[in-house]
């Protein structure tokens, strides 16, 4: 039987991916001190590694596809096809970001001001590419973790680190000089396995669904029954991907009109769509959109 190897993010991401994953119809089920989750698709053989070192699995060919962040692809400087950008996160399901921060009392205010300093990050080549372009001469240091607390306890001028909120720089007491980079998770694939045509198809259909999954979040369907004389100022009011679908009720000269709608403006929509005139108003979630 034809398998693909697909690699799933330890860490942070891990029950994200798993939960992307069950919404687009895939069960995964890890198992307690084991790398290899089970998964309802006989297709499929999943490992499950850090994100770090993901692109270098999947360029490799130990792996055939992969998610990880584009952060860890650039710093590995990773030779792999992107299949689609997956912008989802544990937290804001937005980018994060790489920044520089010094501790909140430094005199540094800009990267110039870091010439001759040090700065400890884990990203590390990333960041050393970064400065030799800027021309700025520092000292890299690989961080194994606890970044922050690097500027606090002395042991380095300033620190180069990934953040969604901000909430953990902020509670060090530490200030945000320059944004290095944004950073998202993404699909990426083996360029040997993305030229076999079963393969390929495999991860595009993947993509596809797990993109159309993103997609629908925070998203929902909207529908109602509407008279003849209310209809064109009911559709006045609705939002939508494209134009609403209005079919005729049977025997009547009432309307079902069904759009969807992004999941914050319902609170308004609603009670806007009652007030002209709209009845049995229905609000469904959506898993997919593709």
């Amino acid at each position: 039987m034809n398998q693909l190897k697909l690699g799933l993010p330890k860490g942070s991401l891990e029950k994200a991916t798993i939960e992307l994953f069950e919404k687009a119809g895939w069960l995964i089920k890890p198992k307690s001190r084991n790398y290899f989750p089970e998964i309802d698709d006989p297709e499929l053989a999943c490992s499950i590694c850090r994100p770090q070192e993901m692109s270098r699995y999947v360029e490799s060919g130990m792996l055939d596809a992969g998610i990880t962040g584009r952060d860890w692809t650039l710093e590995n400087q990773s030779d792999t096809v992107l299949v689609t950008d997956l912008v989802y996160s544990k937290v804001s399901r937005k980018p994060t970001r790489w920044i520089v921060a010094v501790s909140g009392d430094s005199e540094i205010t800009c990267i110039e001001d870091l010439e001759g300093k040090k700065i400890s990050t884990e990203l590390v080549n990333v960041t050393r590419r970064f400065f030799e372009e800027k021309k700025i001469n520092v000292d890299i240091e690989f961080s194994w973790g606890a970044t922050e607390a690097k500027v606090v306890s002395g042991l380095a001028d300033a620190i180069v680190e990934v953040t969604e909120t901000e909430n953990t720089i902020r509670a060090h007491g530490l200030r945000i000089i320059y944004e290095l980079m944004e950073s998202n998770t993404q699909f990426i694939a083996n360029k040997e396995a993305w030229e076999i045509p079963w393969k390929r198809e495999k991860i595009e259909n993947m993509a596809m669904m797990l993109q159309g999954s993103l997609n629908a979040d925070r998203i929902v369907g909207i529908k109602m029954n509407v008279s003849e004389a209310k209809l064109e100022d009911i559709i006045a009011l609705l939002p939508s991907l494209n134009a609403p679908t209005v079919a005729n009720l049977y025997n009547t000269d009432w309307f079902s009109v069904e759009t969807v709608v992004s999941e914050d403006v319902v609170r308004d929509l609603i009670p806007s769509l009652i007030k002209a005139g709209a009845e049995g108003i229905i609000e469904y979630q959506l898993s997919k959109v593709i």
